[in-house]
């Protein structure tokens, strides 16, 4: 029988009648008579007497007690019978008594051999022939090679397979070997046939009890080899197949069957499955051995095998051999990193990871190999984030002296607001006017939750810098969240004498004007605007402070551009988004960070459901009633229009459902990306004051719409968004005092869409939610967009590697504090150099 446990011939049978306990006791029973039975026959089996009776009368009374046990009928029989012979053991003969403890001893020792546990067989062991272009036999081959020589060069690469890598990115022997596997098929966990998994991939060693090799029936271009196979736990049947009419001919696959001829040493690897006749290998590979204990000549059996991520036209073997030609170039890396720091932290050199992470002896190594390069990815963007805030320390900037009079322009401002600020606003803004009062710039990012007041501290900060005689800007990603902030801003501007404008795209060419000459004579204190803020047509007169929101919107390249606007302004940027600390080290990581952890009394807490489908008229039936209430509400929609790639709601389509078929007594507005700046302003306006009572949206309302009527927030085909930007979303909501829902509706049937959505109808705490989209959806959907100047990173993981981000952060603080130019370690600067634009996404120092 295939998959047949030579082990299970052993009578188990004990396992199913005795309960562990009764196991343990009948055990103990067991050695107990065994004691007494040695300690008769020590003494020449004389009927030893003991302090209440003799061995006989011992050994009767006490295997009563062990025959109560419920053991199987023939074994319980076999005892009684040698039990009973014991009743007239003292009138026997010597060889007679002899000969009745020797037979009780043998059943016993039998008995307790059954029903004890079997120390495991260990797996087989293997050995790997060493090749010739392993690392510690590396040959000439590799000496015509260097690390930036071109893979035309390599045997077998032609124009078609050159162009075919280059479109990977892949142009030298360097590129060639930092394309890591992105996985490995691990056929190193070596097992006995009996201890298979399904599911699992595995390798054993066995001996060939039958081979047979035929051409199928039903394909003359299939030939077939079966092997039945067997080690000391037990068999399996191992089949390979042969597709293709050169495989066909008879002699070819009997040849086959001869190689692997009875009672011939094979290792096998594969994925192991359950088949219609049990356990074998899916796609299995092979391998005769001259002996048990002969070398293993595979590049692939027992051993981590890598894959990785190819184009069309490459094949993984072929892609597998190229790697494995060049490996012996591995050994020409020169290692940056100093010598003490890979020491201190147990690192492996440059040499060998490069080595390992491509051909791995074993998983530890593998992991030591990975450990290296995440360390080094980490490191050196670390590294280039701390010298960029070293550098910027060394400018001089506006010192934007507190105001402590009850008639500053902040006090007067506090006066105007109908509420206090709670004490996590107030301790920012403390750590603020740290920075603003001192002569070297800020760089601060201001982390809070959608209605934490994080605009109050911004506004505070302007007007600090206007009271000190400077000017700010306030820059944010699209037109509608500008034109919000513009908003707050003549609120309460107006009534300090503090003038501020307006700037975007779609300004007028005569307000733009204007708006430069204000700007340029220094009559206009505060400018607002999105992306056009950086135009060089834009010049400030004396710019102080630059409030940058929802930063990961922009490059750092274009925040750049407005920051050389001045002398060496001051920046604070803002994020609604909360960011885990591995992502915000890795795209702040020059930042010094505040986080407002605290909402504002009288902020309503968001009831969240979570609705199928079919329960869409449930959410119907709640906008209905909410309007009727005098709310206002919105639905949300991951598309525009419809789309022919995927099956989801589109805005247009559901606007229009909604306001022909589900609402047509109700006003149903419309408002997405693609809209003119003016449409836009003109349905916000409507919506936050007029006449219409539902807004469908696209998530152009993630940031920028405050709407305190607004109690109810729909969002169709949920699983479409991130758990982050869905939390923003819900942000949107409960800003008022009346109680508010958020409906995810969820469209997916697949059960894990509805965990990960379970996530935010348990909790409202942004950075928790934040970690775990993190780990489910990675960086660039919890920033709600993949081109937000994230790290490119080949083998690092934010979701799972904070612990060598952490350590890499604290090395590169150590070894700039001794020495902050790394005038010391030439090669490392020139290192961070080559590496530093990839690795901080394509921006460049301030």
């Amino acid at each position: 029988m295939v998959g047949e446990s030579f082990r299970g011939k052993i009578d188990n049978s004990f396992n199913k009648i005795l309960t562990p306990e009764q196991l343990d006791s009948l055990l103990d029973a067991i050695r107990l008579m065994q004691q007494a039975l040695t300690l008769e026959a020590d003494h020449d089996f004389k009927n030893l007497q003991g302090r209440k009776e003799y061995f006989h009368q011992f050994v009767t009374h006490h295997s009563s007690e062990l025959l109560k046990f419920p053991l199987p009928v023939d074994r319980k029989e076999s005892l009684s019978e040698i039990v009973e012979k014991f009743r007239i053991y003292s009138s026997t003969s010597h060889s007679m008594r002899r000969r009745m403890v020797i037979d009780f001893r043998r059943a016993l020792n039998r008995l307790a051999k059954d029903i004890q546990p079997q120390e495991p067989i260990s797996p087989p062991q293997l050995r790997h022939q060493p090749k010739a272009g392993d690392f510690n036999s590396l040959n000439r081959s590799g000496e015509s090679l260097g690390l930036h020589s071109p893979i035309s060069i390599l045997k077998g690469i032609g124009p078609k397979i050159s162009e075919k890598l280059s479109n990977i990115g892949i142009l030298t022997i360097y590129d060639l070997l930092h394309h890591f596997p992105r996985d490995y098929v691990d056929y190193s966990a070596l097992r006995r046939i009996e201890t298979l998994k399904v599911g699992e991939t595995s390798t054993i060693v066995a001996k060939v009890r039958r081979s047979n090799g035929f051409t199928s029936p039903k394909n003359r271009n299939l030939s077939i080899l079966e092997l039945q196979l067997e080690d000391q736990t037990g068999r399996i049947k191992v089949t390979r197949f042969f597709a293709g009419r050169r495989f066909a001919r008879s002699g070819y696959i009997q040849s086959q069957a001869r190689l692997f001829s009875p009672g011939a040493t094979v290792a096998v690897s594969g994925l192991v499955k359950q088949g219609n006749y049990g356990i074998s290998f899916h796609e299995p590979l092979i391998e005769v051995m001259e002996n048990p204990s002969s070398p293993i000549k595979s590049e692939n059996i027992g051993r981590l095998m890598p894959v990785y991520s190819l184009t069309e036209g490459l094949k993984a073997d072929r892609f597998r051999n190229l790697i494995k030609s060049i490996l012996p170039v591995t050994r020409k890396f020169v290692d940056p990193l100093p010598l003490v720091t890979r020491k201190s932290l147990d690192l492996l050199s440059k040499s060998d990871a490069m080595f390992q992470i491509h051909k791995p002896d074993c998983n530890e190594l593998l992991k030591a190999a990975r450990r290296r390069l995440v360390f080094d990815e980490f490191f050196y963007l670390q590294l280039g984030f701390l010298m960029r805030r070293s550098e910027l320390r060394r400018s001089s900037a506006p010192t934007l002296s507190q105001s402590y009079q009850d008639d500053s322009l902040v006090d007067k401002f506090f006066r105007l607001l109908p509420f206090s600020l709670t004490s996590a606003q107030e301790r920012v803004l403390s750590e603020i006017y740290g920075d603003i009062s001192g002569s070297k710039p800020m760089s601060r990012l201001l982390q809070g939750d959608v209605g934490s007041g994080k605009t109050v501290i911004a506004i505070a900060a302007l007007l600090e810098a206007v009271q000190s005689g400077w000017q700010g800007a306030f820059m944010a990603p699209t037109e509608v969240l500008a034109q919000q902030h513009y908003k707050t801003l003549c609120r309460w501007l107006p009534h300090l004498h503090v003038t501020v404008e307006l700037l975007t795209g779609s300004s007028s060419s005569t307000r733009r004007r204007q708006v430069m000459n204000d700007l340029a004579n220094g009559s206009l204190k505060i400018l607002v605007g999105t992306h056009a803020l950086i135009e060089d047509s834009v010049n400030f007169s004396r710019l102080g402070l630059v409030v940058v929101d929802e930063q990961h919107r922009f490059g750092v390249h274009q925040r750049n551009l407005l920051l050389h606007k001045g002398l060496q302004p001051h920046l604070l940027t803002m994020t609604a988004t909360p960011i885990p600390r591995t992502l915000a080290l890795s795209i702040h990581g020059d930042l010094d960070v505040s986080q407002i952890d605290e909402m504002p009394p009288g902020r309503t807490p968001v009831e969240t459901r979570i609705l199928s489908d079919a329960q869409r008229h449930e959410a119907y039936k709640l906008i209905r009633e909410e309007v009727s209430l005098g709310q206002k509400v919105y639905v949300v929609l991951p598309l525009v229009e419809d789309s022919e790639k995927v099956d989801l709601r589109s805005a247009v389509m559901v606007h229009k459902e909604l306001s022909n078929d589900i609402f047509p007594d109700l006003h149903v507005g419309l408002l997405h990306g693609r809209m003119k700046s003016i449409e836009k302003k003109s349905i916000i306006e409507e919506f936050a004051t007029g006449s219409c009572q539902v807004l469908v949206s696209t998530t152009v309302v993630e940031v920028g719409v405050d709407v305190p009527e607004a109690s109810l927030m729909v969002i169709e085909d949920a699983g479409r968004f991130g758990l982050a930007q869905l939390h923003q979303l819900r942000g949107r909501v409960g800003r008022g005092s009346a109680r508010s829902y958020c409906l995810l509706i969820n469209t997916s049937s697949n059960s894990l869409a509805k965990q990960r959505l379970e996530v935010l109808v348990r909790s409202t705490d942004g950075f928790e939610i934040a970690e775990i989209d993190l780990r489910l959806r990675g960086p660039g959907q919890v920033l709600g967009t993949r081109q937000s100047g994230l790290p490119d990173f080949a083998l690092a993981s934010l979701a799972n590697d904070g612990e060598i981000l952490s350590l890499a952060r604290e090395n590169a603080k150590a070894l700039l504090e001794d020495d902050p130019r790394l005038v010391n370690h030439p090669k490392l600067h020139e290192h961070l150099k080559e590496c530093w634009l990839k690795l901080s996404g394509n921006t460049h120092l301030n």
